[in-house]
C-alpha cells in the first residue's frame, strides 16, 4: 500500500497503471515545498491505509546554478529538498514511533559529496540532505532508521531528455565517470531503497548507501 505525490498529473496515470495490475496506490498531486501540502500528504495516506511504515523523500528541484543563483533559487532549492524531507519526517514520525517502528530513506545524490561547476545550489541542498539524515537518525532511534541513497547518473525522465532520447549515443559518454562504464537505472536505485527500508537493512541507520556504478 503506497502513497506517493508528484507536481504533474504523470502520476495520475501511473496511479492507474499500478492501480489495473492490482496494487493499491494512492496518488496526491502538489508540491512538497508546502508544508500544508506535507500536511495532506500524510494525513491521506493514514485515512487509506491506517498506519505509516516507511516514508521515501525523493522529490527535489534541479536548479543547477552557481554565481547566477537568485535568492528565489536557493529559496525554491531548500524549501522542496532538506526543508520539505524535514517536514514529512517530522509528520510521519510520530505514527512510526506508535507502532514502534518505521525507517525513512532520503534521497540525495553523488553531489552532495563532489565539487561540479555552477552546481552551487543543487549540489549545496543535497549536501544538507545527507547531513539531515544523520541528525535524523540520531534523534528518531532507536525505533525509527534513517539512511540516505545517492544515485550516480541514472537514466530518469530527465537524462533521457538531456540525451535527446539517444541512450546509444550518451550511455558510453557519459558511462565513462563511472566504474560500470554506463548509467544506471530507476529500478537498481529502487531496489536499494527497498532494501534499505526492510528488516534486511535492520543494523543499518544514518548512513550513505551510494548506487552509483562507482563514480565517487
Amino acid at each position: 500500500s503506497v502513497t506517493f505525490s508528484g507536481i504533474s498529473e504523470a502520476g495520475e496515470t501511473t496511479e492507474k497503471e499500478f492501480t489495473g495490475k492490482g496494487y493499491k496506490v494512492q496518488f496526491l498531486r502538489g508540491d512538497i515545498a508546502g508544508e500544508g501540502f506535507c500536511v495532506e500528504m500524510v494525513e491521506a495516506a493514514v485515512k487509506r491505509w491506517g498506519r505509516i511504515d516507511y516514508l521515501v523523500n525523493n522529490a527535489f528541484s534541479f536548479i543547477a546554478k552557481g554565481i547566477d543563483a537568485t535568492r528565489k533559487d536557493w529559496e525554491r532549492m531548500f524549501n522542496v529538498g532538506p526543508v520539505g524531507y524535514a517536514t514529512m519526517a517530522q509528520l510521519c514520525a510520530p505514527y512510526m514511533r506508535k507502532q514502534g517502528k518505521g525507517a525513512i530513506v532520503n534521497m540525495a545524490s553523488i553531489s552532495a559529496f563532489i565539487a561540479q561547476p555552477n552546481r552551487w545550489t543543487y549540489n549545496a541542498a543535497k549536501g544538507a540532505v545527507v547531513q539531515l539524515t544523520r541528525c535524523m537518525a540520531m534523534d528518531f532511534s532507536p525505533a525509527i532508521r534513517v539512511n540516505t541513497c545517492n544515485p550516480g547518473w541514472i537514466w530518469t525522465r530527465e537524462v533521457d531528455k538531456a540525451a535527446n532520447f539517444d541512450r546509444e549515443k550518451w550511455e558510453p559518454v557519459w558511462g565513462k565517470f563511472h566504474l560500470l562504464r554506463r548509467l544506471g537505472r530507476v529500478e537498481e536505485v529502487a531496489s536499494a531503497v527497498v532494501f534499505l527500508l526492510s528488516d534486511k537493512a535492520g543494523f543499518i541507520t544514518g548512513t550513505d548507501l551510494a548506487v552509483d556504478g562507482g563514480y565517487l
